[in-house]
């Protein structure tokens, strides 16, 4: 079976007429006309409209993509899209002031994460950058520790998130 390249046109009996836009080794990328981005396994039903030389090397667009956004990740201080927990989505904070006659303030559960994460995003960079640094290590050391409390003190909002992967993870009682 040959594999197609990108800028191939096909018609895919469930999807309708699409240009494929990435090759995989199992998988195209195709776009459809009518139904958008799908994958669809290389060796599904579908007819070759147009084909197009196969120049893709092993390595896809996408894992190149994903390669360079994990460098920046780490390098700089852009933001991972973390998701919140379902249960959050739409929610609101209410804030209710102990004073009588003052209004409450209300704020998105949404918004209120986002700025959770972009403070543990900073904190991550802050991390990296003192560990790249010239400063004697047992600063470091020191530094590191008030990272890891602010992180413990941050646990609280683990609730908010929908996977534990993400949670913030502070030092371990002894």
């Amino acid at each position: 079976m040959k594999i197609l390249g990108i800028g191939s046109r096909i018609n895919h009996p469930e999807y309708g007429k699409g240009v494929i836009t990435n090759v995989s080794s199992k998988e195209y990328w195709v776009t459809f006309i009518e139904n958008g981005l799908e994958t669809i396994a290389i060796n599904s039903e579908f007819e070759v409209i147009d084909a197009a030389e196969n120049e893709v090397d092993t390595i896809s667009f996408y894992d190149v993509e994903q390669s360079l956004l994990s460098m920046l990740k780490k390098w700089s201080d852009i933001s991972e899209i973390v998701p919140i927990g379902d249960k959050w989505k739409g929610g609101k904070i209410i804030l209710e002031p102990g004073q009588a006659g003052l209004a409450n303030k209300e704020i998105p559960v949404d918004t209120f994460f986002h700025k959770i994460i972009m403070v543990r995003d900073r904190l991550r960079v802050m991390e990296q950058k003192i560990n790249a640094s010239s400063i004697e290590e047992i600063e470091k050391i020191e530094l590191q520790q008030y990272i890891t409390r602010i992180y413990g003190s941050l646990t609280t909002f683990n609730v908010l998130f929908k996977s534990q992967n993400d949670y913030f993870v502070g030092e371990k009682s002894k």
